[in-house]
């Protein structure tokens, strides 16, 4: 790939903002480019974005990207900001069949060991968990339930650092982000060679956390039950894949950092899988 240069990327998942040094505010994006090849775009202010810049998962952009020269994930590149132009968005028709095409060209395994190992065998960073079932979604209290003080003056700073950004994006005003109060794991379980294991992975996606705001503003002390109900049931009740990232600083940790649910296939009935041996 040359120093830096325009592609078309397929927006697959978008993580819950936090406060960063460099940067006030970043989500984690990634997705897929046209040739098939996995790319994780950071830091991306996503709340910050305007206009044609703001873009939705299952979208496809075009934009300027280049290698990151800090992080030697291979799927880790710098994404030029004022160069975003959002393109089409791939729906959801004929049982996902168009999504799938592209899912279908992501690194994919049924073991989350099997991940692991693909980490440490070529560096592998990102890639498609299709697990065996889904055991339990837990709901713990996060650590603080509020930003640190340096984390809000973070995200209050008048203006954003570094040259990423426009002199225009640079005056506008930092809203406030809400801090999650409860941090969300998946337990699922996996075939490996010694039987069906379990796993825990903690869920950072951005849906999951506009989920929980959306119960609590409907529901107030009773957002469980409509969130578990989301997360739970009715994702449990789908073809459940989680796109699975690791952390730059810690490459043995692992994120659920994007929930797909395709719907799930149906089999055959009897008349129709005998029809199809006629012909």
């Amino acid at each position: 790939m040359e120093k830096n240069q325009i592609e078309q990327i397929l927006i697959l998942a978008k993580t819950y903002p936090s406060p960063s040094a460099k940067h006030i505010e970043t989500s984690c994006v990634a997705g897929i480019n046209r040739n098939g090849e996995m790319r994780r775009l950071y830091p991306v202010p996503f709340r910050l974005l305007q206009g044609r810049q703001q873009f939705k998962k299952w979208q496809w952009i075009e934009a300027r990207v280049e290698k990151s020269s800090g992080d030697h994930r291979p799927e880790s590149h710098k994404l030029y900001i004022d160069t975003i132009d959002r393109k089409e968005e791939i729906g959801s028709q004929k049982g996902w069949a168009d999504r799938k095409a592209w899912l279908d060209k992501i690194p994919s395994f049924d073991c989350f060991d099997d991940i692991e190992a693909a980490r440490l065998e070529r560096g592998l960073s990102l890639a498609l968990l299709r697990p065996k079932a889904l055991r339990q979604l837990e709901i713990t209290p996060a650590r603080n339930p509020d930003w640190t003080p340096e984390e809000k003056e973070k995200l209050l700073r008048q203006q954003m650092q570094g040259s990423l950004f426009s002199e225009d994006e640079e005056r506008r005003q930092i809203k406030e982000l809400r801090k999650l109060p409860f941090d969300f794991y998946y337990h699922y379980a996996c075939d490996t060679p010694d039987g069906e294991q379990p796993y825990k992975h903690k869920i950072i996606d951005w849906e999951a956390g506009a989920l929980f705001w959306n119960c609590q503003r409907s529901y107030g002390n009773g957002w469980e039950k409509p969130f578990r109900d989301k997360l739970e049931m009715a994702l449990g009740g789908k073809d459940l894949m989680l796109l699975m990232g690791n952390q730059h600083r810690f490459p043995d940790q692992w994120l659920i950092i994007s929930l797909i649910y395709p719907p799930k296939q149906q089999a055959p009935s009897p008349s129709e899988s005998a029809q199809a041996m006629l012909f």
